[in-house]
Parts: structure tokens; C-alpha cells; sequence
């Protein structure tokens, strides 16, 4: 987080007779967030909102500002008491920001929760699925994985934490921690297997709808022979750029699990990546017969179509796989690539310009425009 200009002010007494439910340390004093282009300020034109909000600054990175801890400690007893129902507002807050594809906003909001509620479920779980919608490159998922990883390090663990991380987990090809994940999720839900004081500390009945959810997946997981070290191997060295090496896994468990889709589809990934595109379509389309449909395989199909010039079904496949995640920036960005292959350049700056929408930063499309 970029450190923001603050100065710090006694309470001016224009202000102090109109705190009358704070009992005010006046060796303590204010914290006052600075316009970009001011380097001073009116003590008598202050508000209790412009203190709140340098006090919020403060609390969500301490170690940026030179002051004693027992300052930082005032701050978030002032705010919990003029705004008692700052948990709420701000989760909600952060929550909009994420969808809107905010991410920054939204992880300085959980950044004040934090400081306001170190160690809350709530705001770790929360914390995490921000940075699970905003990872795109690798080092956002790990520090997606490390927030997860906070959450669940938690005792007791929030059960929604378990759910959503093992969704988080299937998405990294950890299909062993995904299981446990859900498994510990559909234990928390049952009432015979359910240890005495979990549900003291999370009284609220666990939704029957994710109950069912998270059983299923188990089962497919089961079914499938996801959780076996060779899928998980090969995956992880696919994903680590070892193609050949990962080749050699998937097969090894394709050897045991030839009905696994999930198999196939890593497989056809490996092969799509060492430039086997035919092989690749074959692979995919193997992994579609057994029952696979997520957007990730269509992206996959559609690659290995383009790359084999069929443009038209490359097409269909994309849009079908974009149906299903609107945002998804691989496939925005392979209908962009897919456009500028068949000439349309200006349908391909569009798909580019949505991509620099959701992620300013990403490479590809900023290329596009700058000739990079």
C-alpha cells in the first residue's frame, strides 16, 4: 500500500466540546490525511470525518508511520466507538469493490479491517477471496494461497473458509487439499460428526445447497482419483513450465484413471504448451466425451482451433467459454488474439482495451498498444 502524506494535530478546541462519548488523551495526538497538493493544514477547519479517515490511514499500515503502538491503539478505539458498525459497512464496501474489479480499493479496505480486527475469520476469508479474483500471474496466487493459508491456520476455522478454499485448490490442480478442504466443510455440517464447541463458536446452520455441493465434489474427486500424487505432480510441473516432465506424470495416472477428464484436459494442456496441437484436440476433446466443460477446456480447445487455423470454430469456442465467465481475461484476451488473426483489428483493440479494464497492467494487451 502506497504510503499517503499525514500530519499529526492536537484536537483543536473547536472540536472537543463536540466529543462528548470519548473520553479524549490529549498527550495523544490526531492523525489528519493530507491533500496530494497540501503540506499543511487549519487545525479549526478540520472534521471528525477528515480525523477518522487519517486515523483509518494509520490503522491499516502502522508500520508505515513513525509512533508509539499505544497511539495506533487510541485510533482504533476511537473509530470502533464514533463507527460501531464499521465491520459491516466496510466488509460490504469491499465486497462491491471486488466485483467492480476494484481489487486495490478492496484490499485497503480489508487492510483497515485487519488493523481494526486482527485475527477475524471474517476479514481473513474475505482477504483471500479478493486476492483469489484478482490473481492472474503466479505471484498473485501465491498470495492468494498465503491468505488462504492464514485463514485456515485459524482455530476454529471458519467453515466458509474451508468451502471456498477448496474451490481455490481445485482451480491450482490440488486436488488432495481441495478434498480436505470440503470434507472438513461437510463435517462441520453434520451434527454426528460435528466435536463439541464448533458449533458454539458458528451456531448457524451450514446451507444445505453447499452441503450437497461440497459432498459432490468429493465424490467426483473420488471417482476420478484426482487427490493421487501423479495428477497433482504432473500439474504442478506443467504449470512450472516443465511440459515433458509433466507429460510423463499425467499419463502415469491416465494409466490408472482413463475415465478422469480432468486427466485428459491436463494432458491436452501439456500437449497444447510443447506445441502438439492435434494431439492436444485430441486430448481435449476426450476430456469433453467423459463429462468435462468447464471454460478453462473450451479456452484450451479453441487455442489448439486457432493455431490450426480454424478460426470459425475457435470462434464458437470462446464465446461459449465466455458465457460462462464474462471476465475471464484468457479468454477475452484469445478472442482479441482470434480477431487480430482474421484481420479485424479494431474488434481485437476493443476485446484488448476491456483486458486493460480489468487489469491495467496485464502485458499482452498493453502491447497491443504501445507495440511493446
Amino acid at each position: 500500500m502506497e504510503k499517503v502524506p499525514v500530519i499529526f494535530l492536537p484536537v483543536p478546541n473547536s472540536l472537543k466540546k463536540s466529543l462528548n462519548f470519548f473520553e479524549l488523551d490529549p498527550s495523544i495526538q490526531i492523525p489528519v490525511e493530507l491533500s496530494p497538493n497540501e503540506d499543511s493544514l487549519d487545525p479549526n477547519t478540520l472534521s471528525w470525518e477528515a480525523i477518522i479517515s487519517g486515523m483509518l490511514r494509520i490503522i491499516s499500515a502502522p508500520n508505515e508511520y513513525d509512533i508509539p503502538p499505544e497511539w495506533v491503539d487510541y485510533y482504533k478505539r476511537f473509530v470502533l466507538t464514533v463507527k460501531p458498525e464499521i465491520y459491516h459497512e466496510f466488509t460490504g464496501a469491499s465486497i462491491v469493490k471486488a466485483k467492480n474489479g476494484e481489487f486495490d480499493m478492496a484490499l485497503e479496505i480489508s487492510a483497515i479491517l485487519e488493523g481494526l480486527f486482527p485475527g477475524s475469520p471474517g476479514v481473513l476469508l474475505n482477504k483471500a477471496l479478493i486476492l483469489e479474483k484478482k490473481a492472474v500471474t503466479q505471484e498473485e496466487n501465491i498470495e492468494a494461497l498465503e491468505a488462504y493459508e492464514t485463514a485456515l491456520s485459524l482455530e476454529p476455522v471458519l467453515p466458509d473458509t474451508f468451502f471456498n478454499a477448496g474451490f481455490f485448490f481445485m482451480r491450482l490442480g490440488e486436488y488432495k487439499r481441495a478434498k480436505d478442504c470440503f470434507s472438513r466443510y461437510v463435517s462441520m455440517g453434520e451434527e454426528s460428526d460435528n466435536p463439541a464447541g464448533i458449533r458454539s463458536e458458528f451456531p448457524a446452520e451450514l446451507p444445505a445447497e453447499k452441503l450437497n455441493q461440497a459432498k459432490k465434489i468429493i465424490a467426483d474427486i473420488n471417482s476420478q482419483g484426482l487427490d493421487d500424487s501423479n495428477f497433482t505432480e504432473a500439474y504442478n510441473l506443467i504449470n512450472n513450465g516443465h511440459d515433458e516432465k509433466g507429460l510423463s506424470k499425467i499419463r502415469d495416472f491416465l494409466q490408472k484413471n482413463p475415465k478422469a477428464w480432468n486427466g485428459w484436459f491436463v494432458l491436452g494442456w501439456a500437449l497444447r504448451k510443447l506445441r502438439r496441437y492435434s494431439d492436444s484436440l485430441e486430448s481435449l476433446k476426450k476430456a469433453e466425451e467423459l463429462g468435462g466443460s468447464s471454460s478453462d477446456l473450451k479456452n484450451e480447445i479453441a487455442i489448439c482451433f486457432m493455431e490450426l487455423g480454424d478460426f470459425k470454430q475457435a470462434q464458437k469456442e470462446l464465446e461459449h467459454a465466455l458465457r460462462e465467465e464474462p471476465e475471464n481475461i484468457k479468454i477475452i484476451s484469445n478472442l482479441g488474439v482470434l480477431a487480430m488473426k482474421t484481420g479485424d483489428r479494431a474488434k481485437a483493440e476493443s476485446y484488448f482495451r476491456f483486458v486493460l479494464e480489468l487489469d491495467p497492467e496485464d502485458a499482452l494487451a498493453k502491447g497491443m498498444f504501445t507495440g511493446e
